[in-house]
């Protein structure tokens, strides 16, 4: 896991409503839980009318425990995780060394910012990003860049409410299929 000595496993606690929340750095025993958060945050964010058989195999093959646990043993990537009394509700995957999609962007990408939607609206991903900006600050990274889906409004909003800027576009591709997403920026 990508500069876990320099950083410890718990972060912050958060009471937040009913539950309370341990802000922590991911271990690989989080592998599966990841990819279930992921499977249905991916499907529920971006199929609206119906799940086939191209988008089925998509995520079924992209959001496993073995690719995740994988990536959380990856030393440019770093996860962080919300978890409650009865388990993970969120995390937010920064990686290092990414390609820019645009100029001016840092090689440092926010890639995944996932809150399971029963817990929208009360301050996870905000907390989240929080922990994510503070990691890419103390590894002395300048700026974060992430990309959202271009009909993505909620996630839009709130990117530019946690003081992101539009600076370009690029596509995301799932075999020949192309997406539009907007890129985002913000100092860190």
């Amino acid at each position: 896991m990508a500069a876990a000595g320099n950083c410890p496993n718990t972060l912050k606690t958060y009471r937040i409503t009913e539950l309370t929340h341990e802000i922590r750095v991911a271990r690989p025993s989080d592998a599966p839980i990841l990819a279930a958060i992921s499977i249905e945050v991916w499907l529920g964010t971006y199929i609206r009318r119906g799940v086939n058989a191209f988008f089925a195999e998509y995520a079924l093959n992209e959001f496993t425990s073995d690719k995740l646990r994988a990536l959380l043993e990856d030393r440019n990537e770093h996860v962080i995780v919300s978890e409650n009394e009865d388990g993970l509700d969120g995390f937010i995957r920064v990686s290092h060394g990414k390609a820019e999609p645009v100029a001016n962007c840092s090689s440092m990408e926010i890639s995944t910012l996932y809150v399971q939607p029963r817990h929208h609206g009360r301050g996870l991903g905000r907390l989240l990003l929080e922990q994510g900006l503070t990691y890419a600050r103390n590894v002395g990274s300048p700026s974060v860049w992430l990309t959202t889906n271009s009909e993505n409004g909620h996630a839009i909003a709130f990117y530019l409410k946690q003081g992101f800027e539009k600076v370009g576009t690029t596509n995301f591709r799932i075999q020949d299929q192309a997406y539009l997403n907007d890129v985002f920026r913000r100092m860190v």
